[in-house]
């Protein structure tokens, strides 16, 4: 039978699920080699729970019990198993049967299932998630139909069945409860899958940023280094938990204060998050002992992992498989930390000098360390607070997605901030960041957007323009640059969204008023003359203008300038006060402020009446900001004679000299000088104090009103939503059999375009027909097929050279004879080659029309994407391609072919006749199912399309096909595979 290294054991069924309280599970195949887990596993089992399972008491499971619960085919018969740590949690199996309720092979589509969760792991969520795989893998083997028979004292599992959103039937027979699910994905099942996600992975989180206690392993004894400078860090913010300092070769109680152990089991009570900050090499014992003593979280600080090369790749590798394995969830590796600033957590677990950042409503998130120093300091010494701040590293485990179920309903965060270099997994980022961005502000800058080569964030294919309309329309603020991130994220995190365009533009200088007007020209916005209030205006002056420009029924927003008077500071306090209580008076609208070299007055309105944490934290922030190693090395000087074998946690590689490598505790901190910006005292305002960003450019003032104004339009059309629609001729089962087909000769990484019938075919089962064409090798047989098409027709090359190139000679139309076809056809090859070379073709004249194209095409960093636009020049030489994501909904097509800047050809521009948008937009939605029913289609090309006032014609078709991934976006939950 099979085992796990057999050929045809079905790996692909193996998978990483976090459960409802946050940890994690494997869910995998059960194999022969199994027997002993699975005796052990029931041996832990309730005998009421045993009772449940199987109607009767079964103390103890038989050699014949034994074999065939471990002895599977995949097909007929198949048992997966939940584990932690290897050992069995929780089993799921499922027996084809046949009409009679008896065993069976195909092609019976019903199936017997049953389920026997462990005492200790029941209420976690375990089958729930078994449920969706085992469902997921009956579907694979052409299942479409569970029984299972329930006792009905049985509450727990009958719930599992009823809460799962499958269409079920439910009855009461021979004393038990027979419940019928069809595994048919539904609306209802996919957000109850969604829903339980949301709360897992959000609960993941939650434990990782509140723990009750903390060890941070790898302290050196000298007091210097990485693992010290957390560890300090998490006792100078404040933390309201327990904390321990593990180092093996320690000989004192204390460690800088802190409870010191020689070992993590020497603690003696419970610890729910670990900071590892030993070298790579020794990680794997430290994860051991953390998974041994029941952690629940990692932050591993350590580095030489993929940043590293393919060896450290294939080390970050191992390293999730072995916290996965312990039930374990991973910040890292090579990460720089986590902060949360709740009153009733206070943890700095990162590298971030403490005390924490001030409390605020912004969340942070970067994969880079030396990014999120830049964010932390250009926040806070704008006075901006955090609520939190996770730095990923490596992002192996834990990743932008999972801060983004975390934030979604996470009360104390009003602003999400990410900075990425790769969206994961695209489909479940965006569905995630259009879900969070409909209740908060999702800001994004995203790095990577040229790989450099060597790099190991993959690239996208996609147009940088296509990679931000993409993100804009799941609702992402996209920015380009960390300065743009934190411009944005200060506005939304103080402010209201603006309710449309239209700015007031008033201050004490004409000339920054003419550079904000043009500014917000620029940026699409609908500016109102500036009012300039000349250089003589006083406080009070400002104060009264603003508070006309926001009671005014005409304004949306406000920009007030400002330019320094003769005596700077004795003023500046005054305006940041006259400026607050103008906007507290009408607090519907934002108000932002331009100043030129008022460094005074940008501290006044960001600061508050007393100094904060944040004081401290942008003192210590340096100003030329390190890369992550250097950030590292630059906190540890102790070498490992002190610290212990397993105390340092920097590489070789990132040793710096040591006049630039002085330990956190130096007694000077850098202390920045108060900037344009803001001053480096800069603090947040106190519980009730109206902060107003300033800003000192009228670009970037005007940028992040502008992103405002965008977000907010994407906030009230999103309120609309739009549909999906179902097509009663679509043929989803046909088309599946025949990808199947096709790709029977398909290797699993080759991709293969279909020949025309075979493309004809598959777009016929969506409702996409293409136009006929005959071959046409010689003169009589393009007058053959004329014939059979019926005059009048065209006569075009194919070859891939000539294909969609008219501009070539390569097309002949309105053909209405023989003659005029015979004449065409000599022409052609005249001028072009021969026609063995050009493979000419024969097609029936179609209405006259506007011709478009249409595409759609998986990108590695975008997921499947719908494109549209004109033919040729324009979409070719002009890039006026707009895209939308699959699936797309009505509201999506209708926007998509409204976007590009020559829509206007297509509703009767200049008296032409308006075009048939509706057939378009249905044109539209079919390919969207197609390439969101079936992944195997990873290309699609129809062009050109030519939309007539009536009707439209499909006259070219090109499809590529290729091996789905093994699990999708709709797929059963399951974490990132490594």
């Amino acid at each position: 039978m099979t085992t796990a290294s057999d050929p045809s054991y079905p790996d692909h069924w193996e998978a990483d699920v976090v459960l409802r309280d946050g940890g994690t599970a494997r869910i995998r195949p059960i194999t022969t080699d199994d027997a002993g887990r699975l005796v052990s596993f029931y041996e832990q089992v309730s005998d009421e729970s045993k009772y449940y399972r199987f109607f009767a008491p079964y103390p103890r499971l038989s050699d014949r019990d034994v074999h065939r619960f471990t002895h599977h085919d995949y097909v007929d018969r198949v048992g997966l198993a939940a584990t932690i740590g290897g050992e069995f949690i929780a089993t799921v199996r499922y027996d084809r049967i046949g009409a009679d309720g008896r065993s069976a092979t195909g092609p019976s589509d019903e199936a017997e299932v049953a389920f026997l969760v462990q005492d200790a792991h029941q209420g976690r969520g375990v089958a729930s998630a078994l449920l969706e795989h085992i469902g997921a893998v009956a579907r694979e083997r052409g299942i479409r139909r569970f029984a299972a028979e329930v006792l009905p004292a049985n509450s727990k599992m009958i719930k599992v069945f009823t809460d799962a959103g499958y269409q079920q039937k439910r009855s009461f027979e021979d004393g038990s409860v027979h419940l019928t699910l069809d595994l048919e994905p539904t609306a209802e099942s996919l957000a109850v899958q969604r829903a339980r996600e949301q709360r897992a992975e959000a609960r993941s989180v939650q434990r990782l940023l509140s723990p009750g206690s903390v060890a941070v392993i790898g302290v050196s004894r000298s007091l210097a280094g990485v693992g010290a400078a957390a560890l300090r860090n998490l006792r100078d913010s404040g933390f309201h938990g327990h904390l321990y300092a593990v180092n093996e070769a320690v000989t004192r109680d204390l460690l800088d204060g802190v409870r010191a152990y020689p070992t993590l089991g020497a603690v003696g009570a419970p610890v729910d998050l670990a900071v590892i900050a030993v070298p790579a090499g020794r990680v794997p014992d430290a994860v051991a002992a953390c998974g041994e003593h029941g952690v629940q979280g990692l932050v591993v600080l350590s580095a030489g992992y993929g940043e590293s090369g393919p060896e450290g790749m294939a080390r970050q590798r191992e390293l999730v498989r072995q916290v996965r394995s312990y039930g374990m969830r991973l910040i890292g590796p090579n990460a720089f930390g986590v902060i949360n600033t709740a009153p009733e957590v206070e943890l700095n677990a990162s590298l971030a000098p403490a005390p924490a950042p001030a409390r605020g409503r912004v969340g942070l998130f970067t994969q880079s360390g030396a990014i999120g120093i830049a964010l932390l300091s250009g926040l806070l010494r704008r006075g901006e607070g955090l609520s939190s701040f996770v730095s990923a590293g490596n992002r192996a485990d834990v990743s932008g997605n999972d801060i983004l179920q975390y934030w979604y309903d996470d009360e104390a965060t009003d602003v999400a901030l990410m900075y990425l270099e790769t969206l994961g997994n695209p489909r479940k980022f965006t569905r995630l960041a259009r879900r969070t961005a409909a209740v908060k502000p999702v800001v994004v800058a995203k790095g990577g957007r040229h790989t450099p080569a060597g790099h190991v964030v993959p690239g996208t294919r996609l147009p940088e323009a296509t990679v931000s309309e993409l993100l804009r329309q799941a609702g992402v603020i996209r920015v380009d640059t960390v300065t743009e991130l934190v411009d944005v994220g200060l506005l939304l995190a103080s402010q209201p969204v603006p309710a449309g365009p239209r700015v007031a533009i008033l201050g004490n200088s004409e000339s920054l008023g003419v550079l904000t007007y043009d500014a917000c020209l620029t940026e699409g916005l609908r500016p109102l003359p500036p009012l300039d209030l000349t250089t003589a205006a006083s406080p009070e002056d400002f104060r009264t203008a603003v508070s006309a420009a926001l009671a005014s029924p005409d304004t949306d927003a406000v920009v007030v300038t400002a330019i320094p008077w003769v005596s700077e500071h004795a003023l500046a306090d005054d305006l940041a006060e006259a400026l607050r209580a103008a906007a507290a008076a009408h607090p519907g609208k934002p108000v932002a402020v331009v100043h030129v070299e008022l460094g005074a007055l940008a501290e006044a309105l960001s600061a508050a009446t007393a100094p904060t944490a944040a004081t401290d934290l942008a003192d210590a922030l340096p100003a030329t900001l390190p890369t992550p190693a250097t950030a590292l090395a630059a906190l540890g000087s102790g070498s490992a004679s002190e610290a212990g074998p397993a105390a340092e946690a920097v590489p070789a590689s990132a040793a710096v000299p040591a006049a630039e490598a002085a330990p956190a505790t130096a007694a000077t901190p850098f202390r920045p000088e108060p900037t344009s910006e803001g001053a480096g005292s800069a603090a947040v305002p106190a519980p009730g104090t109206a902060r107003i960003p300033s800003y000192p450019a009228a670009e970037r003032a005007v940028k992040a009103v502008a992103e405002a104004v965008r977000y907010g339009q994407w906030r009230r059309g999103v309120a609309e939503v739009g549909q999906v629609p179902e097509f009663e001729d679509i043929d989803e089962s046909g088309a599946a059999g025949q990808l199947s087909r096709l790709l029977a000769g398909v290797g699993e990484e080759e991709a293969a375009t279909l020949d025309d019938p075979d493309a004809r075919e598959l777009l016929a089962r969506y409702g996409i027909r293409v136009l006929s064409t005959l071959p046409a090798p010689s003169a009589d047989a393009a007058v053959r097929a004329a014939r059979v098409l019926g005059y009048p027709v065209a006569l075009k090359t194919t070859a891939p050279h000539l294909r969609h190139r008219a501009d070539l000679g390569g097309v002949r139309l309105d053909l209405t004879t023989e003659a005029e076809l015979r004449r065409s056809y000599e022409e052609l090859t005249h001028a072009l080659g021969k026609p063995q070379e050009l493979l000419p073709v024969v097609q029936s004249m179609v209405p006259r029309g506007v011709d478009t194209v249409i595409r759609s095409v998986i990108d590695p960093a975008a997921g499947a994407v719908l494109s549209f636009g004109l033919s040729g020049v324009a979409s070719e030489l002009l890039g006026d391609t707009a895209h939308r994501l699959v699936p797309a909904t009505d509201k999506d097509a209708a926007s998509l072919i409204r976007s590009i800047r020559t829509a206007p050809l297509l509703f009767g521009w200049r008296g032409s006749d308006p075009v048939d948008t509706p057939a378009l937009e249905e044109l539209l939605l079919r390919l969207s199912r197609l390439v969101d029913d079936h992944p195997e289609v990873v290309g699609v090309a129809l062009e050109p399309v030519v939309v007539a006032t009536e009707g439209l014609s499909v006259l070219s078709a090109t499809v590529r096909v290729a091996h789905p991934p093994a699990r999708g976006d709709l797929g059963p939950r399951t974490l990132p595979s490594y």
